[in-house]
């Protein structure tokens, strides 16, 4: 009997047991809802790509390049065997080639404006956009920047509206939001890849001088570049513009220009053909938890302002080197790229709020954006006769001069900006950006003093140079 009551409560604990494991089946098995409608199986980003793709364009360069024409014998392995690898190099006659490249482009404007990346038309002789509709147009560049690898382009439609998309401001995208990318992949014709947003302020990446990316898995690939990124409400969030590969196909991480910049790029274009940034004038390093403690920060955030040039607008807004800047418009800054990209996408006259830290606390501070200013005038100057310098050009450097070079906070003085191949200076080593400091003891502050010190009889140079921020001194006979 005994046995008998062990048998029965060792089945009522293991019924008990069951009924309790089953009761969480039962919950999700209730979750789970069976599709009603035809609708809810047919759920499809079609009418979205209707709407936006026919404003996504083929882009078609053609470059005449020259290249050398050699017998087939230059490249046999038995040849190479004996007289090695660059057998046959700089031989044969210089013969005119066509080299044909492919892209993709959107039209932001009715009229037929279109955004591409740089990279795409570079360097082109010849650019054909070809619409959704397979109509073909020739192109011209209205304007062009290298440093956000972005340009412009304008078609004649004959007055003819064309199908165009419009801005989403990328500052209200969110990892995670729903995207597609449109573009022209290996050239194989328009193509729609869906993904989401992995990240929003890349700056890491090194693809272009203002470094400020969205980042997505949607599947771009080698002919995607120009392309459209856009949102579910068929707007564009930014231009496709490089991904990040091993072996040159998508691996689920590409990288888009913003919207906010591209418009900011557009704009400037607008006003002028010939796009001016803000200019801060200033140089700083990205708040590490060290520098953070030090300044008295809750955590790291910001950028810590080390050099400001005397004419910077960052200095009569008062602030001063030791302060932080943590945000432009309440958008937060950081690291040094990501205070670049802000203030670029604003336009020069307007005003920026910029959030400062210092001393312990927070203050605004209204900076005024100002275009960097040409003083000195660069007067850029072709050196000719029989000197040194023979075939550069050098100039006087100047906050705008400064802009457009790239180069970090505006140094002064006389630059190589230019060299002749083949010319005198270009044989004795000088290279474009080396800063002349003195020739035969005279300083060379400007370039009229250059001039001078060059037009003076010898029979020796003494030629005084900072490369890189090493002083070179050489000595160079007549």
């Amino acid at each position: 009997m005994q046995v008998t009551q062990k048998i029965f409560a060792g089945l009522a604990a293991v019924f008990a047991w069951a009924v309790l494991a089953a009761a969480p089946l039962q919950v999700d098995a209730a979750e789970k809802v069976v599709p009603s409608s035809a609708g809810d199986v047919t759920l499809s980003f079609a009418p979205l790509v209707k709407k936006a793709a026919p404003a996504v364009v083929n882009i078609y360069t053609r470059k005449v390049v020259q290249a050398r024409q050699v017998s087939p014998l230059f490249d046999d392995p038995f040849f190479r065997r004996f007289f090695g690898e660059g057998f046959g190099r700089g031989l044969g006659m210089p013969q005119e080639r066509v080299q044909n490249s492919l892209g993709s482009g959107v039209i932001v404007d009715p009229s037929g404006i279109i955004v591409t990346n740089h990279h795409v038309i570079d360097g082109a002789d010849e650019i054909t956009v070809v619409l959704a509709d397979r109509r073909e147009f020739a192109a011209t560049v209205t304007g062009d920047d290298e440093r956000t690898d972005l340009a412009v382009l304008k078609i004649d439609a004959k007055g003819e509206k064309l199908p165009f998309l419009e801005f989403r401001d990328s500052d209200s995208l969110e990892v995670g939001d729903l995207v597609l990318a449109i573009g022209n992949p290996f050239g194989v014709g328009q193509t729609v890849t869906s993904g989401i947003i992995s990240a929003v302020a890349r700056t890491q990446v090194g693809i272009s001088d203002l470094n400020f990316f969205i980042q997505t898995d949607a599947a771009i690939n080698p002919g995607n570049s120009g392309g459209a990124l856009i949102t579910v409400d068929g707007k564009l969030a930014g231009i496709n513009t490089a991904i990040f590969s091993k072996s040159g196909g998508s691996h689920g991480i590409g990288f888009a220009t913003p919207g906010n910049m591209v418009r900011s790029v557009i704009a400037g274009v607008a006003q002028g053909g010939r796009l001016v940034r803000p200019w801060l004038g200033a140089t700083g390093q990205t708040v590490t938890a060290e520098i953070a403690s030090s300044l008295g920060m809750p955590r790291p955030m910001g950028v810590l302002i080390n050099e400001i040039h005397p004419k910077s607008p960052i200095r009569e807004a008062g602030i001063a080197p030791g302060d932080a800047i943590v945000a432009v418009a309440g958008r937060p800054v950081e690291d040094p790229q990501a205070l670049k990209f802000r203030i670029a996408t604003l336009g020069v006259g307007q005003t920026a709020d910029l959030t400062v830290w210092r001393r312990g606390g927070e203050r605004h501070v209204i900076l005024k954006l100002i275009a960097p200013p040409e003083d000195p005038p660069r007067e850029a100057t072709e050196i000719g006769g029989a000197t040194p310098l023979t075939g550069a050009t050098v100039a006087n450097m100047s906050p705008a001069l400064a802009e457009e070079l790239g180069i970090e906070p505006a140094p002064e003085g006389v630059f190589v900006i230019e060299m002749k191949r083949g010319a005198m200076a270009a044989r004795l080593g000088f290279r474009p950006g080396d800063r002349i400091l003195a020739i035969n003891g005279e300083e060379t502050a400007m370039v009229a003093r250059l001039t001078a010190a060059l037009s003076r009889p010898t029979d020796r140079w003494r030629v005084s140079l900072n490369r890189g921020g090493n002083v070179l001194n050489w000595v160079i006979d007549r």
